[in-house]
């Protein structure tokens, strides 16, 4: 069965967001883009410090514009997309960063709660079943009364996580998602994450954690001079 497209970069050049427009202009952080990403692939995305791993998943939400040729995520087309879509590309997605990005002074309930209102679900039955599942797939359905600062590191990933699936998106991006945590954590969090990409997400991980490929194998893509090169071992076997 033939998988669907769901990252279609052609040609795709991004610069760094400036105001000062000299600079903008002169900035190419990637050049020559060309990527497609399936459903239910784990992919890497590697490289140094600056090398635009995260410039790219920035512009896969939208956060820094395609300044050259052709890109479309999901149902939205990049390179035509106007600012009043950009929310509700971001609501098709599931995005994790580095830092959790839970609000402090809720529950972890609250919080899940939280995000599914602001994607507009309505049907307070609907929400609490949804959070339950949510709760019950990342093992954390006992903290969910908890405040952030009363739950570890790698519990907070794991709910940042959870709630990024809550609306079981299509494409998850994850920016430096272990970058905080202890192996143990990082090994729990990877496991997570090919759990959600064997039901059929794409889950695209920028990280710098070159052990994270060995133990869970996926597709994996070099940043560098300004490209992105697909150094997959099973392309290259």
């Amino acid at each position: 069965m033939e998988r669907e497209i769901l990252i279609e970069l052609e040609n795709v050049t991004i610069q760094a967001s400036s105001g000062n427009k000299r600079y903008y202009k002169n900035n190419i952080i990637l050049s020559n883009v060309n990527l497609e990403i399936y459903e239910g692939e784990m992919v890497y995305l590697v490289g140094k410090v600056g090398s635009g791993k995260s410039t790219l998943l920035k512009s896969l939400y939208a956060e820094y514009p395609i300044s050259d040729g052709w890109g479309q995520v999901g149902e939205f087309e990049l390179t035509s997309l106007r600012n009043k879509d950009i929310p509700m590309l971001r609501r098709s997605l599931g995005l994790v960063f580095q830092d959790f990005q839970l609000l402090p002074d809720r529950s972890v309930y609250e919080n899940m709660k939280f995000f599914l209102k602001a994607i507009g679900w309505k049907n307070i039955g609907a929400i609490n079943k949804r959070i339950d599942d949510t709760l019950s797939m990342i093992s954390l359905r006992s903290k969910a009364h908890s405040l952030p600062y009363q739950l570890s590191g790698g519990e907070q990933q794991r709910i940042a996580i959870g709630r990024a699936f809550l609306n079981r998106p299509d494409i998850i991006l994850a920016d430096e998602p272990t970058a905080n945590l202890d192996p143990r954590c990082s090994n729990d969090i990877m496991k997570l994450f090919a759990e959600i990409s064997s039901m059929g997400c794409a889950v695209v991980i920028a990280t710098h954690n070159i052990q994270l490929l060995e133990q869970f194998p996926g597709r994996v893509l070099l940043c560098d001079n300004s490209t992105i090169t697909d150094i997959s071992i099973e392309d290259s076997e």
